[in-house]
């Protein structure tokens, strides 16, 4: 049967409704984590109980900002669905999120994963943490990747090389132990026999033997050349998180929830002694010379342990948070560890002090571990990105992602094959629009890139950031050509003039300065605003240049003369964005004040006032041919307006944090939006081909559904505006106007949820004949 593809959209928007689902799931969650089978879990008791009391308290419900949350999930279809969807609700940062978080197809979550590479949220994990179905491997050097190895089924856990580093071991979720061969990157044994969530592996020093250790209390040793089980140690009363071999291979540590390290005889299997914590442990780590053990507790703290005596030697001090990972250097003189509390330290042994602290990171830290000359440490996080950081300087080396915070600015290059994203993580990447595949990423400054733009032929790119420079990027070799200086604060804006000889920036300085792209000297400096400058535009000619300001004004500067020609006044608030018309005879601007105006350039009067959004307006952006006007803002929505009628278009939906960036690709057709999501979209613009991103029968399906047969229908009035690329680092489900076919949608609970589509504007079919699909 050939499978159908089909978007699946829920968008809620009312407080009230999206409320009693939260209160509702929270009272389902509750009843399972008081039963006795998980009286464990009492620190997600009291997490769920203080969201209930956050929820509850009408004060704090009523701050909530209005919601718009997008769902999207690509399935397929092979007769009737049914879907299992436990909503987690999370507050983070006051703002809810909904994710989803399991999804079982005709009873089969295997095939779900290979057919749609879904990544997902597991409700059993003692963290909340989008699972990672996939291992990659990255080259040091380059930072690139070199192959993404897929064979699991559920969350990995723990990944480790053989001594010789010709096998690699992997431990998931899903209870197997996989062994893959490094050369060809192939799967060469699947080792099955525990129960229960594996949460580390470890290869002995000869790399014959491999420990597991494993939510179902045991620990298991397996022959490597045969891929059996040769022994299975019981004893600790809980979880156990960490296993690893002295150097010697004699001894194996464990690490338990059950607050305590043991120490086993390989040999015998027997128990040598047993460590008592006052928390969970959640590392444990031999030094170089077998001598000493270094283990990670849930109290926040490292202990070493002198092994021959059994007895706690020291205590390091100083995370504010459970310690996830200890690593020793290869020379013994260090120990790293990572924390949930988003920080790397790394300790001198023998002073017991610390020497460093690696800040970076967003998210929670969950390895740590030394590269064999000790001068690299490597870092993943739950912000999805690895870090490699030099050990002698304190300083990363690496990232090995795209984006991984708030994406500031866009700007596509002239042919429109290309855009460049500036981000507040200090870098600029370059991605392919046809693929959505990033092309390069451009690190060379040491502060938030708040603006990009390409010269007029797209050779080289400019980039104002945060830590007072411009940059000027060769886009062929992807380096960096030149480094201009001269504001003394935070750079907003930069801009091009048309035959590409001249670049203007604005900046927290309160100045303009125009600059010399082939001297890469200063002209000019402009001054006149009495605030922060928050955007400068160039005139389609060249002679103009107009600039916005936190002053509230906005301000066209003569370039021949280079003096104020006219300060154009209407804003209440601050002025974030303004953008010429292609004729350049009109100017639009979006403020603070939640207004966008048009102005007349030649006598400097407003010409009209659009309203419609809720909140600030940071971004505007005209379409070539001067028809379309586009703004984004903080209200998470961007809309397009008619120029001649002064009339909203359309409202496009599906960021889920505000809009920093809006800006049409040279031929009209396709628009990028950038967000505080972390996230760029791609929207088809281009009349006609609204449903460029879905099937023939979806295609075939909404069209009908706009027909007086459905008039009533709430569907009617979504957008037919669709993103049709999405880059983000992190996973978000998406999809609005829903339309579904003998389609059966029940929770872990049995609640149908098909209500909740047709409420929130999904259209349910229960006979093929209502839309008349062939």
């Amino acid at each position: 049967m050939v499978s159908r593809k089909f978007w699946f959209q829920i968008s809620i928007h009312k407080k009230q409704f999206l409320k009693e689902l939260i209160l509702k799931q929270f009272a389902e969650i509750e009843k399972i984590w008081d039963s006795p089978k998980h009286k464990e879990c009492k620190q997600r008791q009291s997490y769920s109980s203080s969201l209930f009391n956050c929820l509850n308290s009408e004060s704090n419900y009523q701050n909530l900002p209005d919601l718009n949350f997008i769902l999207q999930l690509e399935l397929i279809l092979l007769g009737v669905i049914q879907a299992d969807l436990n909503l987690i609700m999370l507050i983070l940062v006051g703002q809810i999120q909904m994710e989803l978080s399991y999804l079982i197809v005709n009873g089969t979550t295997q095939e779900l994963v290979k057919q749609t590479n879904l990544m997902v949220i597991n409700v059993q994990s003692s963290r909340s943490v989008f699972l990672q179905l996939s291992i990659r491997l990255w080259d040091i050097k380059t930072g690139q990747q070199i192959s993404k190895l897929d064979g699991h089924i559920d969350d990995i856990r723990s990944i480790r090389f053989s001594p010789d580093g010709n096998t690699l071991a992997s431990c998931s979720n899903d209870k197997y132990i996989r062994l893959w061969d490094v050369k060809t990157k192939k799967k060469k044994a699947r080792l099955e026999g525990h129960t229960n969530d594996i949460n580390e592996v470890c290869f002995s020093p000869d790399g014959n033997t491999l420990a597991s250790g494993s939510r179902d209390r045991s620990i298991r040793l397996w022959d490597i050349k045969t891929g059996q089980q040769k022994d299975k140690i019981d004893g600790h009363d809980h979880f156990i998180y960490s296993v690893g071999f002295s150097p010697d291979g004699k001894n194996l540590a464990s690490g338990s929830r059950d607050h305590s390290i043991r120490l086993w005889d390989i040999k015998t299997g027997l128990q040598k002694v047993k460590l008592n914590h006052t928390h969970y442990v959640y590392s444990v780590c031999f030094s170089p010379d077998g001598n000493t053990l270094a283990s990670g507790c849930g109290d926040n703290s490292i202990l070493l342990w002198n092994i021959k005596l059994g007895q706690q030697k020291a205590k390091f001090n100083g995370h504010t948070h459970f310690v996830y990972s200890v690593c020793f250097s290869p020379d013994g003189n260090l120990l790293a560890s990572g924390s949930y509390d988003k920080s790397i330290r790394v300790w001198d042994i023998k002073t017991g002090q610390q020497k460093v602290k690696l800040d970076g990171h967003t998210n929670d830290i969950n390895q740590v571990c030394f590269s064999p000359d000790g001068n690299t440490l490597a870092s993943g996080s739950s912000d999805y990105s690895i870090r490699l950081w030099d050990i002698k300087i304190g300083q990363q080396k690496a990232k090995l992602v795209g984006h991984c915070g708030t994406v500031n600015s866009g700007c596509f290059s002239p042919d429109g094959s290309t855009l460049a994203s500036g981000s507040t993580d200090n870098s600029i990447c370059l991605w392919d629009i046809k693929t959505g595949q990033q092309k390069a990423k451009l690190v060379g400054h040491c502060g938030t890139v708040n603006s990009a733009c390409f010269s007029p032929d797209g050779s080289t790119l400019a980039s104002g950031s945060s830590d007072t420079s411009i940059c000027l990027w060769d886009i062929k070799t992807e380096q960096l050509k030149a480094k201009l200086d001269g504001h003394t604060h935070y750079v907003y804006s930069v801009c091009f003039s048309p035959d590409g000889s001249t670049l203007a920036s604005g900046s927290r300085d309160n100045s303009i300065r125009l600059w010399d792209v082939k001297t890469e000297q200063e002209k000019a400096k402009l001054d006149g605003h009495t605030h922060n400058v928050y955007s400068v535009c160039f005139s389609p000619d060249g002679n103009a240049l107009a600039s916005s300001s936190g002053d509230c004004s906005i301000r066209i500067w003569d370039l021949k003369i280079e003096q104020e020609k006219l300060k154009l006044d209407g804003h209440t608030s601050i002025v974030y964005s303004i953008c010429f018309s292609h004729e350049g005879n009109l100017l639009a601007s979006g403020s603070s004040d939640k207004s966008i105006r048009f102005w007349d350039v030649e006598t400097g009067q407003e010409k009209a006032k659009l309203d419609g959004h809720t909140h600030y307006v940071y971004s505007v952006c005209f379409s070539p041919d001067g028809s379309t006007l586009a703004s984004g803002s903080r209200d998470n929505s961007i809309r397009l307006w008619d120029v001649k009628t002064e009339q909203e278009k359309a409202k496009l939906d599906g960021h889920t944090h505000f809009f920093y960036s809006v800006c049409f690709s040279p031929d009209g057709n396709t628009m990028a939006s950038s967000s505080g999501d972390c996230s760029i979209r791609f929207w088809e613009i281009k009349p006609g081909q609204q449903f460029q991103s879905l099937d023939k029968n979806c295609k075939d399906g909404l069209i009908q559904l706009q027909t007086s047969l459905f008039q009533n229908n709430p569907l009617s009035q979504v957008s037919n505006y669709i993103s049709t690329l999405l880059i983000s680092q992190s996973v978000i489900f998406q999809a609005k106007g829903a339309i579904v076919l003998k389609g059966e949608f029940l929770n872990y609970q049995g609640v149908d949820l098909c209500q909740l589509l047709k409420v929130k504007g999904s259209c349910i079919l229960e006979k093929q004949s209502e839309c008349n699909w062939k």
